[in-house]
C-alpha cells in the first residue's frame, strides 16, 4: 500500500556484485535445477510451476522485472510487522545473507526456491489472513480464502512488481485507516505509553484537584481535549469525557467512575493487539462486503445498513449469551425476507431443557406455548403426560404463535443458514438500555425492527411503511420479500476507525479477540517488531 511511503524509508540495497553471479546461471543448468528441487521438496504446488515452466529463474535473472520483484518483496517482508504479520516466518534476514553469499548455481537456485517460498507465505498471509477462522474459534464460521500458491505466482509474474505487491493486501478504507492507528499507538509506545489513573475517586462536573489534572492530561493524550492549566472538571472536560465514552462502548454520561477508569487505564498493548486483531479479521472478510450490506457488529452491540459505505440505518442489539451453547456465531450470508407476525417455532434444545422442566411441574404454565403433533395438529395439554416426556422422548414441536408478546416480536428478517441465526424484534424493549446486551439465545434482536424494516424496503416500494404496516395489521404471518438479496455480514471488531479519523473500542466480551491475538502469537508474531 502507498501508506509505507510515509512510514518507512526502506532501505533496501541490493548488492551488484550479486547480479554479476547471476549473469551467466542458465534457468537449465542442472546445478541450478538441483539446488531448486531440494529447496522446494516440501511445497510440490510450487515445484510443479516451475517444472511446467521448465525452471525458469523468476527472482533471481539478471532482469530489470527481477530486480524489481526481488526489491518489492524484501521491502514487503522486512515491514510485515506492520501489518500485524509473523514476520520472523518469512526469513527475511536468512533471504538478505544468502543473496549476499551465494556463489554456485546450487545456491542460487536453492535461494530462488527459497525466495517464492517465502513470496507465498506472505502473499497468502497478507490477502487471506494467518489463521484459519473456524480453527481458533468454532463460531467464527468464515470460509477459508486460502488460494493455491500458484494464484499468487501467476499474479506476480503477469503484472508490474510495484503495483502487484500493493494490490495484495485488503484494498478496503477500513483497513488503511487501521493501519494509520496502529502507526500512531506505535508512536505511543516507543514514548512509554500512557499515564494510568488513580482508581477509586469518581469524579464529576465540578470537582476540581490533582486528579481531575491527571485525567485531563490522559484526554490530551489520547486526542480528546485541547492542553490546558485547569485544575476544574469544567464544561470542556465533561464533553471530552462523553466523546471518550461514547468512542469505548461507555454510557456517555461525564461520570469518570469505576467502568471509565477501567478503559482509560488499559495500557497501549492491548490497544494495539486490537487493531491487529482487526486487521486480520479484516483480512478473512475481504472485499466482498457489497455495496449495500448488512453490519452487525457482535461487540459493539450495534447493527447497522450500509449503502456506498455511508450508514443509512443504525440501531441496538441484543445478542447470544456468554455461554458455550448460546454465543451468536459470526458468518456472512444473504438476507432474501422478511416475516411480520412471526410464529416462533421453538428449537428442540430450549423446548427439552427450558420449558418441558417447568410443564412437568405444572402442564398449565406457559400459556403462551402450543403444542403440535408431526402432522401439524395442535395437542390439547390435557391429553398429554408430560412425565412420559423427557430429553430422549420428545415428539412433539413447541411453537409461540403470533401476538405482541411473541419472543420473536412483530417481524423476523431471515438469511437462511445451518445456525438458525437471524434478526428479529423482541417485546423485552428494557434490555436496550443496557451496556452489555447478551442476553438471547444467539439470535440478534434488533431495538428499532420497524424502522430496519422500512430501510430495507425502500429500494423496492415508494410506500415502505404503508406496506410493512398493512402486512402487520392483519395479525397473519406474511411474508415480504426482498426484491433483491441484502449481505448480511455478522462480525466481531473490538477496534474499528470512524471515517473522518480516529478509532473506537469495546470490550471482548466472548473472549475471541484474545484466541486471536495468542494465535498470531503461536504463528511468530513479535508486537515488539512493530516499534
Amino acid at each position: 500500500m502507498r501508506l509505507f511511503k510515509h512510514f518507512f524509508l526502506a532501505s533496501l540495497v541490493f548488492l551488484s556484485v550479486f547480479a554479476e553471479k547471476i549473469i551467466a546461471a542458465p534457468s537449465i543448468d542442472v546445478n541450478l535445477r538441483a539446488g531448486l528441487i531440494s529447496a522446494l521438496k516440501q511445497h510440490p504446488s510450487i515445484l510443479g510451476f516451475y517444472k511446467e515452466n521448465e525452471y525458469e529463474l523468476i527472482w533471481l535473472k539478471n532482469t530489470e522485472v527481477s530486480r524489481q520483484r526481488r526489491a518489492e518483496l524484501i521491502n514487503s517482508l522486512k515491514t510485515a510487522s506492520f501489518h500485524g504479520l509473523p514476520a520472523k516466518k518469512y526469513q527475511v534476514k536468512e533471504l538478505l545473507s544468502r543473496l549476499s553469499t551465494s556463489d554456485s548455481f546450487f545456491e542460487i537456485g536453492f535461494l530462488e526456491g527459497l525466495l517464492m517460498i517465502s513470496f507465498t507465505h506472505y502473499a497468502s498471509d497478507i490477502n487471506s489472513g494467518v489463521l484459519v477462522p473456524s480453527e481458533v474459534d468454532s463460531d467464527i464460521v468464515r470460509e477459508s480464502k486460502v488460494k493455491d500458491p500458484n494464484f499468487y505466482i501467476r499474479g506476480l509474474i503477469s503484472r508490474d512488481p510495484y503495483d502487484y505487491f500493493r494490490s495484495l493486501g485488503p484494498q478496503s478504507s477500513e483497513y488503511s485507516r487501521l493501519l494509520v492507528e496502529k502507526y500512531k499507538l506505535m508512536e505511543v509506545a516507543k514514548n512509554g505509553g500512557w499515564s494510568i489513573l488513580t482508581e477509586g475517586r469518581v469524579l464529576r462536573f465540578g470537582d476540581f484537584g490533582d486528579d481531575v489534572v491527571a485525567l485531563r492530561n490522559r484526554l490530551y493524550d489520547q486526542g480528546y481535549i485541547s492542553n490546558s492549566l485547569s485544575t476544574k472538571f469544567n464544561r470542556e472536560l465533561l464533553k471530552a469525557v462523553q466523546r471518550y465514552q461514547s468512542d469505548h462502548g461507555l454510557i456517555p454520561d461525564g461520570i469518570v467512575g469505576e467502568g471509565t477508569i477501567l478503559e482509560l487505564n488499559i495500557p497501549v498493548k492491548q490497544r494495539l493487539s486490537s487493531i491487529i486483531v482487526a486487521m486480520e479479521r479484516e483480512r478473512w472478510l475481504g472485499d466482498r462486503l457489497g455495496n449495500r450490506h448488512i453490519w452487525v457488529n457482535l461487540a459493539d452491540f450495534k447493527a447497522k445498513i450500509i449503502e456506498d459505505q455511508a450508514i443509512v440505518f443504525e440501531t441496538r442489539t441484543v445478542l447470544g449469551v456468554n455461554d458455550e451453547s448460546m454465543r451468536s456465531p459470526e458468518f456472512s450470508d444473504n438476507m432474501e425476507y422478511m416475516v411480520i407476525n412471526p410464529t416462533w417455532h421453538i428449537p428442540v434444545s430450549i423446548a427439552k431443557n427450558e420449558y418441558l422442566p417447568e410443564l412437568k411441574k405444572d402442564p398449565e404454565s406457559l400459556p403462551f406455548l402450543s403444542l403440535f403433533d408431526s402432522s401439524g395438529s395442535i395437542i390439547d395439554r390435557e391429553s398429554i403426560d408430560f412425565s412420559m416426556l423427557g430429553k430422549d422422548y420428545f415428539p412433539y414441536e413447541m411453537k409461540q404463535l403470533p401476538s405482541t408478546t411473541n419472543a420473536l416480536g412483530l417481524v423476523k428478517f431471515m438469511f437462511p443458514n445451518p445456525y438458525n441465526i437471524y434478526l428479529h424484534d423482541t417485546p423485552a424493549k428494557d434490555l436496550f438500555m443496557k451496556e452489555v446486551r447478551d442476553f438471547s439465545h444467539g439470535c440478534i434482536r434488533l431495538h428499532e425492527p420497524f424502522d430496519f424494516a422500512y430501510a430495507l424496503l425502500k429500494k423496492q416500494t415508494d410506500k415502505p411503511r404503508m406496506e410493512f404496516q398493512s402486512a402487520l395489521k392483519s395479525k397473519e404471518e406474511t411474508i415480504i420479500l426482498l426484491s433483491k438479496s441484502v449481505p448480511v455480514h455478522i462480525t466481531y471488531r473490538t477496534a474499528f476507525t470512524k471515517v473522518g479519523g480516529g478509532i473506537e473500542y469495546r470490550r471482548d466480551i466472548y473472549g475471541r479477540d484474545e484466541k486471536i491475538y495468542n494465535a498470531l502469537i503461536e504463528q511468530g508474531l513479535d508486537l515488539s517488531e512493530s516499534n
